[in-house]
């Protein structure tokens, strides 16, 4: 039997899918502990009880948030991965780094799910820590830091999460950056780009 989640994804205008897009945006924007069901019922429109009948109970519904980003980063990472094949690792990283940029800016909520995992733990450990990892592992093996997803050393994990943290601040935290460079949406959009790509292409083509 297919779980709400599959549901949701199989039909994108249903109410449960609804109710999906609206946690995702509202735990996205307040975390899990200063989000409310009824926060999600009224954005989305419906009473208390429907949002309870389509997916239960608030820890519930959290969990197949995270379970449907963590399932569409990584449909993101295998795309990034498909694309880079055969490149350079200047090219890797350039491609890399626009594909996932772009992806994140258009989902603010990601990024910040993700760093609300790292500083609040939701109440029976369900953050996205698990998947992180194998997001880790995945573009480690991409960026031929490693050789393959079991033999990944400390240096290459911490590598990654170096870039990982670096692009989720600037995305997070463009209402706080963005008024320090006096610029647009977009223009913010091409400068962090512009800037990943200055300090992190050198970086990890030094050795090479």
């Amino acid at each position: 039997m297919p779980s709400p989640l599959e549901k949701a994804r199989q039909d994108p205008n249903s109410m449960k899918a609804k109710i999906l897009s609206s946690a995702r945006r509202i735990f996205g924007e307040h975390g899990y502990n200063n989000t409310t069901t009824r926060m999600i019922a009224k954005d989305v429109g419906i009473d208390i009880s429907t949002l309870y009948y389509h997916w239960g109970e608030k820890q519930d519904l959290y969990e197949a948030v995270l379970e449907d980003v963590g399932d569409e980063i990584q449909h993101k990472l295998n795309q990034i991965e498909r694309k880079v094949s055969g490149q350079s690792m200047a090219a890797r990283l350039e491609i890399a780094l626009d594909m996932m940029c772009d992806y994140l800016f258009s989902n603010p909520e990601v990024p910040n799910l993700i760093l609300y995992g790292y500083f609040s733990k939701a109440p029976n450990g369900i953050t996205l820590d698990i998947k992180i990892s194998e997001h880790i592992a995945n573009i480690a093996v991409a960026m031929k830091l490693a050789p393959n997803k079991k033999e990944i050393s400390v240096q290459a994990r911490a590598r990654i999460l170096a870039v990982w943290n670096t692009v989720l601040n600037f995305i997070s935290g463009e209402n706080f950056f963005r008024p320090m460079l006096d610029t647009n949406h977009a223009d913010y959009v091409q400068v962090v780009k512009e800037t990943l790509k200055f300090i992190l292409v050198p970086a990890f083509t030094a050795e090479k």
